[in-house]
């Protein structure tokens, strides 16, 4: 039983600290409810709770609504828009173009000179 115990003060003492560190290291726009410094105070009096509350009400995803979110290029509307057909066309014949070329020379039996 002792055991017991020592285990799982030592995993709330970890938790506790994850949670003060957490808290501690998001950005103000990711916090919600009260502010910041009173997110971090809930967590260090209330210690195993207060974690607790941090990660179920106080801190906001990622995905949620007003978070920021990062698109890769091919994700991005925006600049999918913005990219000409004539520029497209162009980058894919010369794709196609590279591609015969490395064809023709692998079907001759020879490696492709590693050399530009």
């Amino acid at each position: 039983m002792a055991r017991l115990l020592i285990v799982g003060g030592f995993l709330a003492a970890v938790f506790w600290v994850f949670s003060i560190v957490d808290c501690a290291v998001q950005p103000s726009t990711r916090h919600r409810g009260v502010r910041k410094p009173v997110w971090i105070l809930i967590v260090v009096l209330i210690p195993v709770i207060g974690g607790i509350l941090w990660f179920t009400i106080g801190r906001r995803r990622a995905n949620e609504k007003g978070a920021i979110r990062v698109l890769a290029p091919d994700d991005d509307p925006e600049f999918l828009r913005s990219i000409s057909k004539s520029e497209q066309d162009a980058r894919i014949r010369r794709l196609e173009e590279e591609l015969a070329k490395l064809e023709d020379e692998s079907d001759d039996g020879t490696a492709p000179d590693p050399r530009p």
